[in-house]
Formats: structure tokens, sequence, C-alpha cells
């Protein structure tokens, strides 16, 4: 499985790309394989302000539908347009095409975050 080592990871199996005060978030690599064929992502919460752990939508694969929880406190900025007609790019390409919400962090840190190493670990990759 793929791990980008320029991540941040949660527990949730949520990817951030951190880059100044914007945060770039989508689902892992396993969290996909794991889901299966993705075929919905839902997003309710775009120009809301929510804490880290809130739910932010939730993302619905064949079997099962699964809730996606904010990796930092912040304001979202954008959905990723293209999974409304192509939710298959979280399956195809989840930590490039397959990306879904745009964050403007409040500037809390937020400690929970993993490396990619914390990661692997969590779900039994080392």
């Amino acid at each position: 499985m793929n791990f980008p080592k320029e991540l941040k990871y949660t527990q949730d199996h949520e990817w951030v790309k951190i880059d100044g005060n914007t945060a770039t978030v989508g689902i892992t690599d396993f969290a996909q394989k794991e889901l299966g064929d993705i075929v919905f992502v839902e997003v309710d919460a775009v120009g809301e302000s929510l804490e880290a752990g809130a739910i932010f939508g939730s993302v619905e694969a064949v079997k099962t539908v699964s809730d996606l929880f904010m990796p930092l406190s912040g304001k979202i900025l954008e959905l990723n347009e293209s999974l409304e007609e192509s939710p298959e790019l979280v399956n195809d390409d989840p930590y490039g095409a397959g990306w879904m919400i745009k964050i403007e962090i409040d500037g809390k840190s937020d400690s929970s975050l993993l490396s990619p190493e914390e990661y692997e670990t969590l779900i039994g990759q080392q």
C-alpha cells in the first residue's frame, strides 16, 4: 500500500496535506481498499467551521457508508467537485485527483496527526 511520506494521517484513515494555513484532505489508500468501489461522496459542510473529530460528510461504497471526520479544526473552503460526477477517483487516485476537501486551519495545533510510519503501524503494515 502507498502512504506518501509528505502527508499526515489520522486514526480514522484520512490523509492531510498541509500547505501554510490550508489543508487538503482525503481518505487513505488503505481506507479506499477496505471500502471497495466508491459510488458517492457527500460533504454538506462547505463554508462551515468544524472542530477536529467532527463529521464533515460521508463516503458511500457498494456495501457500506462511512463517515468522514475532520482531521483538524477549521473552515471547509472547498469540495472536490469532480467527485460528484466521478466518485471512483477516490479509488483510482486517493492522494491526487481523489482528494475530498480543503480546510482553512484555525491555528490550533493538533498533535493527533500521525506520521506515515505511525499510520502503517496502526493498520498493521509494519
